[in-house]
This record gives C-alpha cells, sequence and structure tokens, in this order.
C-alpha cells in the first residue's frame, strides 16, 4: 500500500462521519453489495461519503489492507470500522446499526 494511499483512506475516514469504501458510488453502485449498505443508509436517511475504490487500484487495496478486511464495501462510522455487506446487512435487521449510529450522535432522517 503506497503512503498517499494510506494517507487518503485515512483523511476521508478521518473527515467523514459515516465513510463507505465501495464499488461506484451512491447514485450509480457497481455491484450489488456496494448497492445493498448504500440503499441501507438511504433508507435510514443517514448523510454519508462514499469512495468508489474502482477508480484507484492502490485505493482498492489500500482499504483492504487498512483494516484487514478482505471485501468491498467497508463502512467506517466515526473513524471504526463497521463490516461489509453481510454485517451492515445483519446490524441493519437487528436494529444493531442505528444503536451505533444513535450512540456516535450520527442523525437519522428516517425513522426505523
Amino acid at each position: 500500500m503506497t503512503a498517499s494511499a494510506t494517507q487518503k483512506i485515512q483523511q476521508d475516514i478521518d473527515s467523514n462521519p459515516v465513510m463507505l469504501f465501495m464499488k461506484g458510488d451512491a447514485d450509480f453502485p457497481q455491484c450489488g453489495f456496494s448497492a445493498r449498505v448504500v440503499q441501507i443508509l438511504n433508507h435510514l436517511g443517514v448523510p454519508f461519503k462514499t469512495e468508489n475504490v474502482l477508480a484507484d487500484p492502490a485505493i482498492r487495496q489500500g482499504i483492504k489492507d487498512y483494516s484487514n478486511w478482505p471485501t468491498i464495501p467497508q463502512l467506517y462510522v466515526m473513524g471504526e470500522f463497521v463490516g461489509g455487506c453481510d454485517i451492515v446487512t445483519e446490524m441493519f435487521q437487528s436494529g444493531e446499526l442505528q444503536t451505533l449510529l444513535a450512540e456516535k450522535n450520527i442523525a437519522c432522517g428516517a425513522s426505523a
């Protein structure tokens, strides 16, 4: 992983309360797993920023090294790695994601 990729990843995570590293972007997800996480965040009305890992191979590999997690998408809330699609989906279905967002003082626009 290059130093510049590491710096960009750290900066994105530090400067965005809810940060999603995904394939594509929120308006045009490029895989079903990324689309599902975007759908969950939009459903909850959570403001979030995305980084398209397909646009930069150094970021695509770098985020996997950064989190020690092999797959994309990856969701971060207030600097904390939450997980990928399956974990986020399970947390949403159980209400755990909504609790985490509330504990981190992330405003949700939708009642879930």
